[in-house]
């Protein structure tokens, strides 16, 4: 039988060293388990905010950039490494050496969840917004739980949460590799009771050059779930039907579709099973899509329906995700996580369809490995259609850094298939370009995974706004 670090530790505090603690799983971790009272030390060679801000607050911040093997000791009860580390890290080489206990940020929590009902949500897109719905309406009516999540919500100090009380885990379970030297999907660690999965699109082409092999790792996904789990699943997605037709007999599968709703003057209301509405904040298809999972799983976490519309009512999304920078009376500046080709159709189309009237400007980065990947790019065929202007900015010097070959402007006009787009390789000449607009009845949409070049977006949405009043 397994011994659980916290029966060894129980009367006494750990000491734990992260390696790559700037990362933003990595850094949440950190504030989770100082906030539980154990001893967390770390090091990076790079930190950006918020992460830096938020470790400098909780004296975990690092004194130098870098990596220091002194650091690394017996008095050590593990380390956790992040995907930043190589696997020629010094400081992992030592602890390798001292032959101290080695985590990733997936075996840890997993480690913290063993005896607690472990809820877990994947899928190419939305596995974010799913959580942080479930979260949110487990925290209006106060439900103590653990959890991980990939964006700041609302009501919520940070992204990670350990305690003795919860009994129930609710985990983001990202597709991508766990660690420099651990090559499994993270999600393929926490072995769920209750797994959910949104949809299947290729992405991560660094990883899974294959779409045959990206899904698979969902069909493992599904292969993990606990004795008498449930597989909750869209029930529109052709490769997910496949899995879910071929589960284990004791593993229950639950398709589900988006939740029935109408708009009107750009409100979206929720339709009830007994006909009533709800109105919510947040909008979409894919929205729609998310509500109808999360509302799934608090079924089978025992929360009743109408304590469930309830809470969900007041759930404004999660960070970045169609998260209102900044409006005016006839223009909304969105800002959304939207990179994958999926996820950018899903957004775009959300926002003209909550929007009809007004013109969408919509403008996105390609800064992920796959999206700079000259043979992944004809994937986002179609992906901005919905939108009555298209921008499409990438930096040469990130392919350079990323080691990948180099795209010109018209492989991009014609990987999107929208002869009418513009492409943007200077991030000066894009916010020119944005601001030399007019956006009377207009709606600006900007999507990235990466930060336009460290541009102040909540200024540019500002004085957007402030132009149109």
């Amino acid at each position: 039988m397994q011994t659980k670090l916290n029966d060894i530790f129980e009367f006494e505090p750990m000491n734990i060293h992260f390696i790559a603690i700037g990362g933003a799983a990595m850094h949440n971790l950190a504030l989770a388990i100082r906030q539980k009272g154990d001893n967390v030390t770390g090091s990076d060679d790079e930190i950006f905010d918020p992460a830096k801000s938020r470790l400098d607050q909780a004296g975990l911040l690092p004194a130098q950039m870098g990596w220091f093997p002194e650091k690394i000791n017996k008095d050590l009860d593990a380390v956790i490494v992040g995907m930043h580390a190589r696997e020629d890290n010094p400081e992992l080489l030592r602890a390798k050496e001292l032959g101290i206990r080695i985590y990733s940020y997936p075996e840890f929590l997993y480690q913290q969840a063993q005896n607690k009902i472990r809820v877990v949500i994947g899928g190419s897109h939305g596995k974010t917004t799913v959580t942080s719905m479930i979260l949110h309406v487990l925290n209006v009516l106060k439900k103590q739980v653990d959890y991980m999540v990939g964006a700041q919500i609302e009501g919520f100090d940070t992204m990670v949460r350990f305690s003795e009380e919860a009994r129930i885990a609710v985990f983001e379970g990202d597709e991508y590799l766990t660690s420099p030297i651990d090559p499994r999907p993270k999600f393929h660690l926490y072995r769920p009771h209750i797994a959910v999965v949104t949809g299947i699109a290729w992405d991560h082409i660094n990883v899974f050059p294959t779409f045959e092999q990206y899904v698979l790792q969902f069909k493992i996904f599904a292969e993990q779930i606990e004795r008498d789990g449930k597989f909750i699943y869209f029930a529109n997605d052709p490769h997910l039907k496949s899995i879910a037709n071929n589960l284990r007999p004791d593993l229950t599968a639950m398709p589900y579709e988006a939740h029935p709703a109408r708009v009107e003057n750009g409100q979206t209301r929720l339709i009830t099973h007994n006909k009533t509405e709800v109105t919510i904040p947040v909008f979409g298809q894919h929205n729609l899509q998310n509500i109808q999972a999360a509302h799934l799983v608090c079924k089978q976490l025992g929360i009743k329906d109408a304590d469930f519309y309830k809470a969900i009512s007041s759930f404004k999304g999660a960070a970045k995700r169609l998260q209102t920078l900044s409006e005016s009376a006839d223009c909304v500046v969105f800002q959304d996580f939207a990179h994958a080709p999926s996820k950018l159709k899903a957004t775009v189309s959300a926002v003209k369809e909550q929007f009809p009237e007004r013109k969408l400007i919509a403008c996105m980065e390609l800064h992920t490995f796959s999206s700079l990947n000259a043979a992944f790019l004809p994937e986002y065929a179609g992906s901005m259609d919905a939108a009555d202007v298209a921008y499409v900015y990438y930096n040469p010097k990130t392919i350079e850094h990323k080691q990948l070959e180099r795209i010109e402007k018209e492989a991009v006009v014609a990987a999107f298939q929208r002869k009418d787009l513009h492409v943007f390789t200077d991030s000066a000449s894009l916010m020119q370009a944005l601001r030399s607009l007019h956006y009377k009845e207009s709606n600006l949409l900007m999507m990235s995974s990466g930060n336009f070049d460290g541009t102040d977006l909540q200024s540019l949405a500002n004085e957007i706004t402030q132009s149109t009043c």
